[in-house]
């Protein structure tokens, strides 16, 4: 019967494809080459790691690695102030990341641009997605969440990245599964909450669920604060 109950779990099915951590630039410490192996074996995940943690460059060698393998282009999506700094930073391990503000402007490779500026894209034309800062995406009822969601609901490689995810906002995480195309977030919370004092925009996890929703949710998002 455990084992019966096991199958109906729902489970993110792995998407991606095998990567030898060797593979990856050296200057990547241990936690987070296998951080990459794990998000790229799974196709579409999170990485939800704290400030400090090296978020940028576990993106840019997520996206590297799809460059490598597909031999098609993948898109960086991240706040104005970071794109550059992305630029810079993915240099330092020997990646080409080009900031664009057209499609008319993407070259062979890796793409960044900024938030306001996915209106001049074609997602059709990429492979993979990245959300730098994904907590853009955060909130329910907004243009830019509807857009990224329904832009890239076909993209076979997707990974969202904060480093400040809010555990207890529900909705935020709710959003990124959508994103990810593991489950609708209406479903989510169907699923695994139930309203709290009757009032509809206030959600808590099921007493039966507590168990079931964080590994439900452990199989598609890893957060961390510290690498040990």
């Amino acid at each position: 019967y455990a084992t019966f109950l096991a199958s109906k779990r729902h489970q993110h099915a792995a998407s991606g494809f095998t990567v030898d951590p060797a593979a990856l630039h050296p200057r990547l410490y241990p936690f987070q080459r296998d951080l990459v192996v794990w998000a790229l074996r799974l196709g579409k995940a999170a990485i939800l790691a704290g400030t400090g943690l090296g978020k940028t460059i576990m993106q840019v060698s997520y996206a590297d690695q799809i460059v490598r393998y597909t031999g098609q282009n993948v898109l960086i999506l991240a706040p104005l102030a970071v794109a550059q700094q992305t630029v810079r930073e993915a240099a330092t391990i020997d990646v080409i990341v080009r900031y664009c503000r057209h499609q008319s402007e993407v070259q062979p490779g890796i793409t960044i641009t900024n938030y306001d500026m996915l209106h001049e894209f074609d997602p059709n034309c990429f492979v993979g997605i990245v959300l730098d800062e994904a907590s853009a995406i955060k909130h329910k009822e907004t243009a830019t969440r509807t857009a990224i969601v329904e832009s890239f609901r076909d993209t076979p490689f997707r990974l969202a990245c904060t480093a400040t995810p809010a555990p207890n906002d529900y909705m935020e995480l709710g959003n990124y599964a959508e994103f990810l195309g593991v489950m609708r977030l209406t479903e989510m919370l169907s699923m695994y909450f139930v309203h709290d004092g009757g009032e509809t925009q206030q959600w808590r996890v099921k007493g039966h669920a507590q168990g079931a929703f964080w590994r439900w949710l452990s199989g598609w998002g890893m957060m961390l604060r510290r690498p040990s």
